[in-house]
C-alpha cells in the first residue's frame, strides 16, 4: 500500500440501479481483529455491522493479507482512531447486497481500498489512484461488542468475518482462484506490479535494485522479471530474505550495509541500476535508492512513511545526477481494470504468487502473524477463515 495520512472529500458517488434487490436489513455480529490504541494488544473481539445500505454490500471474507500499513497503524506511524478493526487486503464472497447495488449474492471478489469516484479532476484525467476522494486512513462504522462506535481500516477493516462496504470498493473476480493468493490482489500484487509498469515502467534489460523485500517488494521483483529486466537485485537487512528474493525472480541479494554501493556498481559496471524501488517507506532507504540508481536513473517510492520522516538531498546532486525522484501511490493503477486483469492471469498460471505467501494462519492466530510482521519474518503471512 501507498498513500497519504489524509484525504480531502470528493464529489459524492451516485447511487447505482438496484436489480438485485435490497438486502435483507439486519445487522450481523462478527469476529475481527481489532486494536483497541496504539501500541495495544491485539485481539479478537465480537464486533456489530450494520446491514448493507443503498448501494452497499456486505461480503464475507475468506482471506485477508497482513499488511505493513496495517501495523502502522498499530504502532503510531499513521495517524489512526481507535477500537480499530485492521485489515485492507483480501478476498471473499457476496453475501448480502443493499438497495441500489448492481452485484449478486456469490459473487466473488477482491476489496478495493481506494475505490475512484470517477468524477473528480485526477480520475477525469486518468489518474484514479490520486482520486480526490480517496478513503480516509481509519473510517467510522459500527461498533464494539460493549458499545463503543468503531473504525475500520481504509473503510475496509477486512481482518473480520465480514465487512459491509460500498459496491464500488469490491472488484469481481473469477471463481476458484486459491484465496490466500487472490487476496493479494487487492494491495501487495496490484502496488508492486503497477509500480513496474504503470509507475516506472522498466523496459527489457533494465537494470533494478528493490530495497525491502516484504510482500510489496517481492512482488516488485516478480513484476521486474516479467518486464524483462536483466540485473535485479533484491535488497534487505535481513539474510534470511536471500531464498524469497531469489524466488520471486532476483538474480542476487545484497544485504543492505555500508557496501551496498559498491556492491551494486560493481554489478552494473560502475553505473549503477536504471531503476531503484524503495519498498520500506523510510528517509533512510529513499536515500539509499539514490545513491544505487545511476545518472539520468529513475528512484520510485513505494513504501509509505511517516510525515516527519525528512528526505535530504544535496542540490547540486539533484542538478548533476539528472535522476528523477517519484512516488508510486497504489501502483498508479486504476482497481477496477488491473485487478480483474491480474484475476485472470492468476487463474491461467501466467502470474505465480506463490512465493509472496508465507504461510496461512486462522484469525485467532492473527496476532502472531503481526508480531511476525514486525520482526521482519517471511513475506506476506495470510489469514484464511475458510
Amino acid at each position: 500500500m501507498s498513500a497519504p495520512e489524509s484525504f480531502p472529500a470528493g464529489p459524492p458517488r451516485p447511487a447505482a440501479p438496484n436489480p438485485a434487490g435490497p438486502g435483507g436489513g439486519e445487522p450481523v455480529t462478527v469476529r475481527a481483529l481489532v486494536a483497541r490504541g496504539a501500541g495495544a494488544e491485539l485481539r479478537i473481539e465480537r464486533i456489530r455491522l450494520s446491514a448493507p445500505g443503498p448501494g452497499e454490500v456486505r461480503v464475507t471474507i475468506r482471506a485477508a493479507g497482513v499488511c505493513h500499513s496495517d501495523l502502522s497503524m498499530v504502532n503510531g506511524t499513521i495517524a489512526a482512531r481507535f477500537p480499530l478493526v485492521l485489515g485492507h487486503e483480501a478476498t471473499g464472497v457476496i453475501a448480502e447486497v443493499g438497495p441500489g447495488s448492481a452485484l449478486r449474492v456469490g459473487t466473488p471478489v477482491v476489496l478495493n481500498w481506494a475505490p475512484a469516484c470517477r468524477a473528480c479532476w485526477w480520475c477525469r484525467n486518468g489518474e484514479p489512484w490520486l482520486c480526490a476522494d480517496t478513503t480516509a486512513p481509519t473510517v467510522p462504522r459500527g461498533e464494539t461488542d460493549d458499545g463503543l462506535p468503531l473504525h475500520l481500516t481504509l473503510g475496509l477493516g477486512a481482518l473480520a468475518e465480514a465487512v459491509v462496504v460500498p459496491e464500488n470498493a469490491v472488484i469481481p473476480i473469477p471463481a476458484g482462484l486459491p484465496p490466500e493468493r487472490a487476496a493479494l490482489l487487492g494491495c501487495a500484487v496490484l502496488t508492486g506490479v503497477g509500480a513496474v509498469h504503470n509507475t516506472a515502467r522498466v523496459a527489457s534489460g533494465d537494470s533494478v535494485a528493490v530495497i525491502g523485500l516484504g510482500g510489496v517488494g517481492l512482488a516488485v521483483l516478480t513484476a521486474a522479471r516479467r518486464a524483462g529486466a536483466t540485473t535485479i537485485l533484491a535488497v534487505d537487512v535481513a539474510e534470511a530474505k536471500r531464498d524469497l528474493a531469489l524466488a520471486a525472480g532476483a538474480t542476487d541479494f545484497l544485504l543492505s550495509d555500508d557496501r551496498l554501493s559498491k556492491e551494486v556498481r560493481a554489478r552494473t559496471e560502475g553505473r549503477g541500476v536504471d531503476h531503484a524501488f524503495e519498498c520500506v517507506g523510510r528517509a533512510a532507504t529513499i536515500r539509499a535508492a539514490w545513491r544505487l540508481t545511476r545518472r539520468g536513473g529513475v528512484v520510485t517510492v513505494v513504501g509509505m512513511g511517516a510525515k516527519d520522516d525528512m528526505v535530504s538531498l544535496g542540490a547540486l546532486d539533484i542538478f548533476h545526477s539528472a535522476r528523477t525522484l517519484r512516488s508510486s501511490v497504489y501502483g498508479s493503477s486504476d482497481p477496477d481494470r488491473e485487478v480483474p486483469a491480474l484475476a485472470a492471469e492468476l487463474a491461467d498460471g501466467a502470474l505465480d504468487l506463490r512465493a509472496l505467501v508465507s504461510g496461512t494462519v486462522s484469525l485467532d492466530d492473527a496476532p502472531t502473524a503481526f508480531a511476525r510482521l514486525a520482526r521482519g519474518e517471511g513475506a506476506r503471512w495470510v489469514v484464511t477463515l475458510d
